[in-house]
């Protein structure tokens, strides 16, 4: 089933608290919404950047029996060589492309835009970055993995993010989405894209979440690739 954004109700934003001249556009993770997120973007802010923390629209998970719940395509298993939800996954990607699409057309250039998630969103938000045409800022990857990247070939690579700077973080007690899964990622994104430009940091203690030394380190990241204009 293709997730389709018109299903799912507006975004969580934190709107700038002057002109927005950037943005973040950050996906949540599997059941869960993007209002727990606008409120922890909310306690970093920067006050020229404006943070969309979309919801996921609902629909029947294969990994939790079939389940209803906010998911931005199906999982059917967590193991690196599971069957992905490939048509589910290049479905949302073109929905995360028409958010970025949106801010341009509200005069935010793709290049002053990063894109990241938590989870089965920072998956998005990699598999988005490294396929999209649109020059974005960087990508923000949390506790997270590469999908389909068997399939991503060079040509479904595109070359406008080549150079794009990566956060990669990942807790080190994580039981869900093993650290493992996270530094095979990391390695991988060096053979894609300027290895240089990718950053891997482990939380010691963290488990599938977020931390407070996480959250700074993101609010780092994201005011060095979107400094203020004026």
């Amino acid at each position: 089933m293709c997730g389709n954004n018109m299903s799912a109700p507006l975004p969580a934003i934190v709107p700038a608290a002057r002109k927005a001249t950037a943005a973040v556009i950050f996906l949540h993770g599997l059941g869960d919404t993007g209002h727990g997120w606008a409120e922890a973007f909310a306690g970093i802010k920067s006050p020229h950047i404006k943070y969309i923390c979309p919801h996921a629209p609902v629909m029947p998970v294969s990994l939790n029996m079939n389940m209803a719940m906010p998911s931005w395509f199906d999982i059917i298993g967590l193991a690196p060589d599971a069957k992905e939800d490939e048509a589910g996954i290049k479905q949302a990607a073109e929905n995360v492309k028409a958010l970025v699409e949106q801010e341009v057309k509200n005069g935010i250039p793709s290049n002053r835009i990063i894109v990241g998630g938590f989870s089965q969103g920072g998956a998005l938000s990699l598999y988005t970055a490294l396929t999209t045409h649109q020059k974005l800022a960087g990508v923000l990857a949390l506790s997270c993995w590469l999908p389909l990247r068997t399939s991503l070939s060079e040509s479904a690579i595109s070359a406008v993010n080549k150079e794009i700077p990566v956060l990669q973080c990942h807790g080190d007690c994580d039981p869900l989405v093993p650290l493992m899964f996270g530094s095979l990622t990391s390695e991988l994104l060096k053979t894609i894209i300027n290895p240089a430009n990718v950053t891997f940091k482990t939380y010691s203690g963290m488990m599938h979440s977020s931390c407070i030394e996480e959250m700074m380190d993101v609010k780092q990241f994201i005011d060095k690739h979107l400094p203020p204009l004026d």
